[in-house]
């Protein structure tokens, strides 16, 4: 075999498209370092010369671009310290997204730290299940929880943890209308891809039954329908058509979710779950591409009722900016899908979560007290901020609730008086601030019926009495969310952990494991070993012998 050959064979043995395509660059260096007369003859034997040949110039190769630098992420910086006497209302929608976690998961496992913006503290916050109790009926779709304690970074600040626990839906879930949009272009082709894709989807498949229907619309360089409306219980049927699924062609995402969105008002259930779930690495490059243009499309769509959940798939190419929002946009979730462990927890053990809406268009806003609170900032939620005049108008479109999720939002605060402030008071600030000293904080929740257009208000005070004097004494869960937290804010850059360090991350996370059934919480201590022993080592100096060594040893 000759030599590039098997270079190239050596190589493509990975089995990875990285190996491809560094044995792609080897070769393409290889053949430029040879003039066109040595790469014809190359299988000849060499002709001898009574004089050496000149040295051949060494041939630059640029360093291979990282397939995963090539992603796609949303910029953002982390939401800032707000003085209460200046700012006291904070708004946001909820986010029950989780997407920014596993696909970080992800980044850490194949041994490399991730891009600050790929980390959304909230989504790793709410990966995690809490021992919320639920509420009593399903008239209130999901019932508060507040909690406060000493934060883990800054002994003069406290954390005020707002929790939302949805409604536990007993029996079968309504039946369902399901559409997968599955992109079977060229970029799909890799283990991590549409094969993973196909293997997650025959877990779905294996929990419905005769009263739901699933439809597969696919799409490449042109869409096309796979599977009509099927009953779930032809599952030879289903699965004959997933398993017939191959990848090839370019992109051409916009004209596929028009074709499923017509799939499902073709299988549209009255009183059931209807929803388009959009399997893709996001890399649209056909027909509409413009990112705003994608959004204003599927905005239109979910006025028919049918949500959008997206599934994003792979690396290299992956568009995660694009899957975030338009699962934003779409009235559903977005769920990164890293192995088939990930699409069993999305697809079957989260199934109601994933596909049941419970309460939609869910904001948030706490108002707080400029007597009891100086200073405060939201961990996380940046792209999820909203006006404070948009909480009431009920045109702003928020976050969706699906069965049993919860939601927890982390403040840090830093009450008036301990030291915990990091803003210099105005000059001029005014009067003095008056209020009750009990009060901390006042909360407000709309939300909106799953089939209904007005809001409906709650509202409860949060009180001085409700802090928990020591860390230690705070629950479980609420040390553990701080601990996912304060790891959040590492990857970050840690703007806001004064010197809080990942052994500290460690140490809380495995005092807070608690019951741990599905070994999620042991996974999370496992990744924060990853990171941490994937973080640069500061360099060593170096003396004039050319010999490492150490500072305060004599090196000069």
């Amino acid at each position: 075999m000759p030599v590039e050959e098997g270079r190239v064979a050596e190589l493509a043995e990975l089995g990875d498209a990285a190996g491809k395509q560094e044995a792609a660059r080897e070769l393409i260096a290889d053949r430029m370092a040879m003039s066109p007369q040595a790469a014809g003859k190359q299988h000849q034997a060499p002709m001898r010369s009574a004089i050496a040949p000149a040295p051949m110039p060494p041939v630059h190769r640029p360093a291979p671009v990282s397939p995963d630098e090539r992603e796609r992420y949303a910029a953002f910086d982390d939401a800032r310290v707000l003085r209460v006497a200046e700012s006291p209302v904070s708004t946001f929608s909820v986010d029950v997204d989780t997407g920014a976690y596993s696909n970080v998961r992800r980044w850490l496992r194949n041994g490399r730290l991730p891009p600050q913006d790929a980390v959304r503290v909230e989504e790793f916050i709410n990966y995690f299940d809490y021992a919320y109790a639920p509420p009593r009926d399903r008239s209130t779709p999901f019932a508060t929880h507040v909690e406060i304690a000493p934060t883990p970074w800054n002994a003069k600040t406290h954390l005020l943890r707002v929790a939302l626990q949805g409604w536990r839906p007993q029996g079968e879930l309504p039946p369902s209308n399901l559409v997968f949009l599955i992109d079977v272009s060229g970029s799909m082709h890799s283990a991590d891809k549409l094969p993973l894709v196909q293997s997650s989807l025959k877990l779905l498949v294996q929990q419905l039954s005769a009263r739901d229907r699933i439809s597969l619309v696919v799409y490449a360089g042109h869409s096309g329908v796979v599977l009509e409306p099927t009953p779930g219980d032809r599952k030879a049927r289903i699965a004959a058509a997933i398993d017939g699924l191959t990848a090839g062609g370019s992109t051409a995402g916009a004209a596929g979710i028009e074709l499923a969105y017509s799939m499902a008002r073709q299988g549209f259930i009255e009183g059931g779950i209807n929803r388009v779930l959009l399997a893709t690495d996001g890399d649209f490059n056909v027909g509409v591409t413009d990112f705003e243009q994608l959004k204003d499309l599927v905005e239109r769509e979910r006025a028919s009722g049918v949500a959008l959940s997206t599934l994003g798939f792979g690396t290299g190419n992956y568009n995660e900016h694009l899957m975030e929002q338009l699962a934003d946009v779409g009235n559903g979730n977005y769920s990164y899908i890293d192995d088939l462990a990930e699409g069993r927890r999305v697809l079957v053990q989260a199934r109601a979560a994933t596909l049941q809406t419970i309460a939609k268009d869910v904001k948030i806003q706490i108002e707080f007290n400029p007597a009891v609170v100086a200073e405060y900032r939201l961990i996380g939620y940046e792209n999820r901020a909203l006006a404070r005049e948009d909480f009431a108008n009920d045109r702003v479109d928020a976050g969706e609730i699906g069965a049993g999720h919860n939601v927890t939002a982390l403040y840090e605060i830093a009450l008036v008086g301990s030291g915990g402030e990091r803003i210099e008071a105005l000059r001029y600030g005014g009067a003095k601030p008056a209020g009750t000293a009990d009060e901390i904080a006042h909360l407000r929740l709309r939300y909106k019926a799953p089939d209904g257009d007005s809001s409906r208000l709650i509202e409860r005070p949060i009180r001085r009495s409700q802090i928990t004097r020591a860390l230690a004494a705070s629950s479980e869960d609420f040390r553990f969310a701080a601990a996912v937290a304060g790891f959040g804010q590492l990857l970050r850059g840690g703007r806001y952990t004064e010197a809080w360090t990942w052994d500290d991350a460690l140490a809380l996370a495995r005092g807070a494991r608690g019951v741990d059934a599905q070994g999620w919480r042991g996974e999370f201590v496992q990744l924060v070993q990853l990171a941490q022993s994937l973080q640069p080592q500061p360099a060593q100096q170096v003396g004039h012998a050319g010999e490492a060594c150490e500072l305060g040893s004599g090196c000069d």
